[in-house]
């Protein structure tokens, strides 16, 4: 892997697989729903939307028939914290992939009627999400966790502030946020450090004259349970704790008992929770990491009169692995499935470019990902328990929930829960 420095200051990252016959250029740019102003929720995800409806160059059919016709996709996401553009195709047709990626992300038209015509797109996939609860109860937690900060908000928006965003909003944002220092070029496949520099330099370094975003980070968490109304007596849960950022050092071990605790069918709440006591049909963990900030939580569903018994229980796992630990072999399992999942992601060219885009805006740092995997096979017993230690504690427990206020969970004290 390759981190290079184009004239203007834009850094290029480059992970370069001479066997692979794919190509992927991914122009970054660190802004995202936690750094937007209230009046403007959205405008993050809404702009990149705009962006592919066409160019001084190209109408939105031409790229999309470039790009096919190369044999590739070209797609784009938004997070709190990065937007990103990105092409893959034949290694033989990269051109096209840099050449798209450029324009689009340089010379948009940003109409006015194409701001309409996605804002109907964007109001549509908010309702989706809204109506997947498996999904929405993710954003409903954030919400919990931090509260009252960017980091709690959802990328795509509100209804209300998406609906009133204007040409003139996202012509501003543009011109303000897509430019360096916030720019930043990953390149993943069969690609040429010097040819992908090159390109960033002829494609971006007079993208320059912005200020650099400045962010505050959450300043301290409480416990807390906040229930979102939802018709049907199906409830969906998020519980958890804050954690750890993408810099912090012991963010390899939260992996690892993420996996102890929530990955799988053998993981400890699957089998407690699950398969023992048959309250839920399926419960995960996931880690949530952003540059100053993350979290660690659990996610389920069941009907509401399991709701209690159902957040108790976890509490009782939680507080058996904190009293008596883990075990050699469970560590070792662990391990090998965060490995198995790396390795597995790996294969693919658009995972590793996303993989690197992320490691390097939110951290600083671009890491071969054989990194990662020699700081899980370091791990000890005694460093999954320290931050077991660390992390699960009542005193920063947070619960949202997607239901209904039964009478159990209205005389439910979440002060009783003892791990």
């Amino acid at each position: 892997m390759n981190l290079t420095s184009t004239t203007a200051g834009i850094p290029v990252a480059v992970e370069r697989i001479p066997e692979s016959q794919t190509s992927g250029y991914l122009l970054a740019v660190r802004t995202g729903s936690r750094d937007e102003p209230s009046r403007t929720m959205g405008i993050s995800h809404l702009l990149e939307h705009v962006l592919f409806r066409g160019t001084k160059n190209r109408d939105n059919v031409r790229i999309m028939r470039e790009m096919e016709e190369a044999g590739g996709q070209l797609n784009a996401f938004t997070s709190a914290e990065v937007t990103a553009y990105f092409g893959v195709t034949l290694d033989r047709t990269a051109q096209v992939a840099k050449d798209l990626v450029a324009d689009i992300t340089v010379d948009p038209l940003i109409r006015s009627e194409d701001i309409e015509m996605e804002k109907k797109i964007v109001l549509q996939e908010i309702s989706m999400w809204e109506n997947d609860p498996d999904s929405y109860i993710h954003s409903l937690f954030a919400r919990t966790l931090w509260d009252g900060h960017g980091l709690g908000l959802m990328e795509a928006g509100e209804v209300e502030t998406v609906k009133a965003l204007s040409e003139e909003d996202l012509r501003t944002y543009f011109e303000d946020r897509y430019r360096i220092p916030e720019l930043s070029v990953i390149a993943c496949g069969n690609v040429d450090v010097e040819e992908v520099t090159a390109w960033a330099e002829d494609s971006f370094d007079h993208r320059n004259g912005s200020k650099a975003i400045s962010r505050e980070a959450p300043k301290g968490h409480g416990t807390g349970l906040k229930v979102f109304p939802r018709d049907g007596d199906h409830s969906y849960i998020g519980m958890g704790f804050p954690s750890y950022s993408s810099k912090h050092p012991d963010r390899t071990a939260l992996r690892a008992l993420n996996a102890i605790l929530g990955a799988g069918g053998s993981s400890r709440l699957f089998q407690s929770v699950r398969e023992e006591k048959c309250l839920v049909y399926s419960i995960h963990t996931s880690v949530d990491q952003h540059s100053d900030d993350g979290s660690l939580a659990a996610y389920f569903s069941s009907t509401e009169d399991n709701v209690v018994e159902t957040i108790s229980t976890v509490a009782d796992e939680l507080a058996k692995l904190r009293s008596e630990g883990i075990a050699e072999e469970e560590l070792q399992k662990a391990k090998n499935m965060v490995r198995g999942h790396l390795v597995r992601a790996m294969e693919s060219t658009s995972a590793r470019m996303y993989r690197l885009a992320r490691t390097y805006t939110l951290s600083g740092e671009a890491v071969p990902f054989q990194n990662d995997l020699q700081r899980m096979d370091a791990l000890t017993v005694e460093d999954v328990m320290r931050v077991a230690d660390d992390i699960l504690r009542p005193d920063r427990l947070n619960i949202a929930i997607y239901g209904r206020e039964t009478e159990d969970l209205k005389k439910f004290d979440l002060g009783a829960l003892d791990f």
